[in-house]
């Protein structure tokens, strides 16, 4: 878990450019930014996000160009996020965070501190992607594919 009492998150806003939240990520060395309007957390972006196939859909769809693409329309919503209560980790195993993820199709899981939804504050994050680095393992990748992306890198597997 990437522990964030102790290492500062780095956040962005919902109306800038993929292109401006890709070069945050390469200077602070992340692939995941928390999008946040003001102090109040909106969701994330990911590397696969801006990389991905959303921003392609997008340009068709709308008709304008990759630039234009903001990162409030690829981010994960709040909402859509696995959250996890720290407390449930104390006696909870890597392998337990891993198949909650990999379950619910999600590659990362907020930790969250706090005894009501008002009062909750976010403290942590997990990343399959982070967890299979640590384990010294190859990507964590959820089983079920969504896209012909997912598929094709299935079989390259």
């Amino acid at each position: 878990m990437t522990d964030l009492r102790r290492i500062t998150a780095i956040a962005i806003g919902p109306s800038v450019f993929i292109e401006e939240a890709s070069q945050t990520m390469i200077v602070h060395r992340v692939g995941a930014l928390f999008v946040a309007d003001g102090h109040r957390l909106l969701g994330i972006v990911t590397a696969a996000d801006i990389l991905g196939e959303k921003p392609i859909q997008l340009t068709q769809q709308r008709g304008i160009r990759h630039e234009e693409v903001l990162v409030r329309d690829i981010m994960t919503p709040a909402e859509r996020l696995e959250v996890i209560d720290i407390t449930e980790l104390l006696h909870a195993r890597v392998g337990d965070v891993v198949e909650t993820l990999k379950h619910d199709g999600r590659q990362h899981a907020l930790v969250v501190d706090g005894t009501s939804e008002v009062h909750q504050m976010v403290v942590g994050i997990f990343s399959l992607t982070q967890i299979a680095r640590q384990m010294g393992s190859t990507l964590i990748a959820p089983d079920i594919a969504r896209t012909f992306a997912d598929i094709e890198a299935a079989i390259v597997r």
